[in-house]
């Protein structure tokens, strides 16, 4: 066979199997989504979050998971979180906002970003950030749901149980739903109703919630909590208007909106900005 030859078949089994990607820089930057295919970490030079300080009427779980997260970006024992409940309550935003908490303590913690899509691939994930010594890694995997015909839920169990091998010492997994247990409620009470062994039938599913050691509530706020967050969003950008006015303008937009929460109070907050002439970075309040 000639040597053009062999080189060519070389060529094609290196892209059939290409060799294992080289390890990130991981002091580039202290955010990362995950690439799969071929496997990355992209670097997040500016993380879109707001400060902690701006999440107002959480204080609860706030609290709770600030804790939890320093303890685990100290070495210390921590338990994996499901962030669940009312949209536009500030579940995404908790988690960007403790990781920044954390580095401004100096802590040596990363936060890294992977979607539901990709689940399948989280065990070459955890296989990349089990080698780092020196660095902690919070994955954050926002949004999640799951319908009667996913499998990616399974992968989801490499990250809180580990398998044989367990999960890296040196990462924990915050998630974030609307669903309590990850599946719509009326997939549930379909598959118990039809099932042989109704229990059987969605405990497997269902038991998945139940892995996270912290469960935290998010429910619709009140209009004394959204008022608060729109004046805090105005004291933190300098945008000075009377109290009055400002309650009259925010109860009328929350009511076109026929909700409350805290993505409202920050899109009503972007609108009144935007009137006044005061410059902001856009942000996503939920």
């Amino acid at each position: 066979m000639s040597e053009a030859a062999l080189t060519r078949i070389a060529e094609a089994l290196e892209r059939l199997a290409p060799p294992p990607a080289p390890m990130p820089a991981f002091d580039a930057a202290d955010a990362f989504i995950w690439q799969p295919d071929p496997d990355r970490l992209q670097p997040v030079a500016r993380v879109d979050r707001i400060d902690l300080v701006q999440l107002i009427g959480i204080d609860r779980a706030r609290d709770t998971l600030l804790a939890n997260t320093l303890q685990f970006a100290r070495g210390h024992g921590a338990n994996n979180a499901l962030l669940w409940g009312a949209r536009g309550m500030g579940k995404s935003s908790l988690v960007k906002a403790v990781h920044a908490h954390a580095l401004a303590e100096g802590l040596p913690l990363a936060l890294v970003e992977i979607a539901r899509d990709d689940l399948s691939t989280v065990d070459r994930l955890l296989a990349m950030l089990g080698q780092v010594r020196d660095r902690r890694f919070l994955l954050f995997a926002d949004d999640l749901s799951f319908s009667h015909d996913d499998a990616q839920y399974k992968s989801l169990k490499a990250v809180l149980d580990g398998g044989i091998a367990g999960r890296p010492d040196n990462v924990i997994l915050y998630a974030t739903s609307n669903r309590r247990h990850l599946m719509p409620r009326d997939m549930i009470d379909n598959e118990r109703s039809s099932a042989i062994h109704p229990g059987e039938a969605v405990e497997e599913k269902v038991s998945l919630s139940d892995r996270f050691g912290l469960w935290l509530g998010f429910h619709p706020c009140g209009q004394d909590d959204y008022l608060a967050m729109v004046r805090g969003y105005c004291d933190a950008y300098g945008l000075e208007i009377d109290d009055d006015r400002l309650r009259a303008e925010a109860v009328e937009w929350q009511a076109t909106r026929g909700a409350r929460s805290g993505r409202v109070a920050w899109q009503f907050f972007v609108d009144l900005a935007g009137r006044h002439g005061v410059s902001i970075h856009a942000k996503d309040a939920a």
